[in-house]
């Protein structure tokens, strides 16, 4: 019974995790960085865990079966919030020729004579599938609403210098990231978005840690510690985003990110429930179908 109520409360937790639509809101006031150990000790974890992964293998296999949805992650954090690892450990029960990972890194040449959207579009999942974005079309009012010299790349219509880049042009662009969500979602797309809100101390940690231990040397780079400097500026970006951007489609989740083992837990209990919320099903086979399988058992039976 103790546990039953540690799973309940757990997924309780889950829903206050959620941005709601509509709702400004404050990373620092509403949302913690770290856990308080008190709901789940991170051995029951361990095992939630991974009964999670058990369930997400077998609910992708009816989702494929299904053939009627599709589903895409969106993953969105700053640096060595632990995206890589928690795609690695959620994912690992699921069967890879189901699931595409995408990473958007600076967009191409090719990428920036299209709007911003095009490249994401063309990574979009198909029917039956998962797609992650690891970073995504979000990058588009992250990155570049803190670099905004970056935009003139783009060759815009009326974006001819920074001071061009008014908040009319953020508030268009949210709009269109939400029609683009929309039409996803009307036509089949399960979307579920997380952002993997670390603090500053422990980012700082990590970074520490890739720069002493040689086996991860290859993780950091000097930009890291260059875009460190703008941690206000991403956290302000990140808030209004959240804010403009959750919506009942498409909704965002704040996963604390201190604690890595508690962010992978969160993280595979969203999926999952999501994933039962839609009740996905073996397509079912009826009496004439039936009939028609036994008699090629028979024939199957009587070779010789």
């Amino acid at each position: 019974m103790a546990k039953k109520k540690q799973h309940e409360d757990f997924f309780k937790y889950l829903h206050s995790l959620k941005v709601k639509q509509d709702k400004t809101i404050s990373l620092k006031k509403d949302f913690h960085t770290d856990y308080d150990q008190k709901m789940v000790d991170k051995e029951l974890g361990q095992d939630l865990l991974n009964l999670g992964i058990q369930k997400l293998s077998e609910l992708q296999d009816k989702l494929y079966a299904h053939n009627q949805y599709n589903v895409l992650i969106v993953l969105q954090a700053m640096d060595a919030a632990g995206k890589d690892g928690a795609i690695k450990h959620v994912m690992s029960g699921l069967n890879p020729q189901g699931v595409k990972v995408t990473s958007f890194k600076a967009p191409t040449s090719e990428e920036l004579e299209h709007d911003y959207l095009w490249r994401h579009y063309k990574a979009l999942p198909a029917r039956g599938e998962i797609g992650i974005f690891n970073r995504s079309h979000y990058e588009n009012v992250l990155v570049t609403r803190v670099h905004p010299e970056y935009l003139l790349k783009e060759n815009l219509p009326d974006i001819n210098s920074v001071s061009d880049v008014t908040p009319k042009f953020w508030k268009k662009r949210f709009h269109q990231i939400r029609e683009f969500e929309k039409s996803l979602s009307d036509n089949g797309t399960i979307i579920l978005k997380f952002f993997l809100h670390v603090s500053k101390d422990e980012q700082k940690k990590r970074f520490i840690d890739r720069i002493d231990d040689p086996a991860k040397n290859w993780k950091f780079s000097a930009a890291d510690a260059e875009e460190r400097k703008h941690w206000k500026e991403y956290q302000k970006a990140y808030e209004e985003m959240l804010s403009e951007t959750s919506t009942d489609y498409a909704p965002w989740y704040v996963l604390p990110a201190d604690d890595k083992w508690f962010t992978r837990l969160c993280l595979a209990g969203v999926i999952f429930r999501a994933f039962e919320f839609h009740n996905f099903s073996y397509p079912k086979v009826n009496a004439a179908q039936k009939a028609n399988l036994q008699e090629i058992k028979k024939g199957l039976l009587g070779e010789k």
